[in-house]
């Protein structure tokens, strides 16, 4: 495991750590009157940290004693398999074209309750299978089998698969780097994921290194 990624789990009492179960308390008093079990994280472009911050995020809901899934989304560059040093080799497009179960296809972690599905094979047609009814099906069968299902998506801006996703799940966090996202881009990502109605929960903000 990548322990710069996984800072909530390997210095728990770091401020990185406090910051990201502050994220995780604001989700929880949004959820009060409709707990938000599917959540998105993504970013208007690329290297603004939302992996980073899914996975923190995951692991912080899940020190909680929840079980949560984190999805890596992302089907034209997926990089989630790397930060747990798995092999992607099945994943959640093995899932939704019916070549195995999620139960094969889920790593369990040793981080709390903390489950990990990878992308799988990168299909030619990411936006299909994301907008197919196969990930409607998928998204209702994991909302019965974990408390909280985290989607690590492409940025917004790059492709219509986080719109997709977004019409589909119950809240959108999105990822900006401070001093490097430009206020344009971030003002478009916001308007493109109210066009589709996704409720974004808030923005986590990263320090720029």
């Amino acid at each position: 495991m990548t322990k710069r990624n996984l800072v909530s789990y390997t210095n728990p009492g770091s401020q990185i750590a406090e910051q990201f179960r502050t994220i995780r308390t604001n989700i929880q008093f949004l959820s009060i009157d409709q707990k938000h079990k599917t959540i998105i994280m993504t970013s208007p472009s690329v290297g603004e940290g939302k992996t980073t911050s899914a996975i923190n995020l995951a692991i912080s809901i899940s020190q909680q004693g929840e079980r949560v899934l984190l999805v890596d989304a992302n089907l034209r560059s997926p990089s989630l398999h790397t930060s747990f040093n798995l092999k992607d080799s099945y994943g959640l497009t093995d899932v939704l074209m019916g070549r195995t179960s999620l139960e094969e296809a889920v790593f369990q972690t040793q981080i709390g309750r903390l489950e990990v599905l990878t992308s799988g094979l990168i299909p030619p047609n990411p936006t299909e299978l994301i907008g197919s009814r196969a990930m409607n099906y998928f998204i209702n069968d994991v909302k019965e089998e974990y408390d909280t299902i985290i989607f690590d998506s492409p940025p917004v801006l790059d492709t219509t698969d986080t719109k997709l996703l977004a019409g589909q799940c119950d809240g959108v966090v999105m990822v900006l780097n401070s001093g490097k996202t430009d206020r344009e881009k971030a003002a478009e990502a916001n308007r493109l994921l109210n066009l589709v109605r996704a409720k974004v929960l808030g923005v986590i903000l990263n320090q720029k290194e």
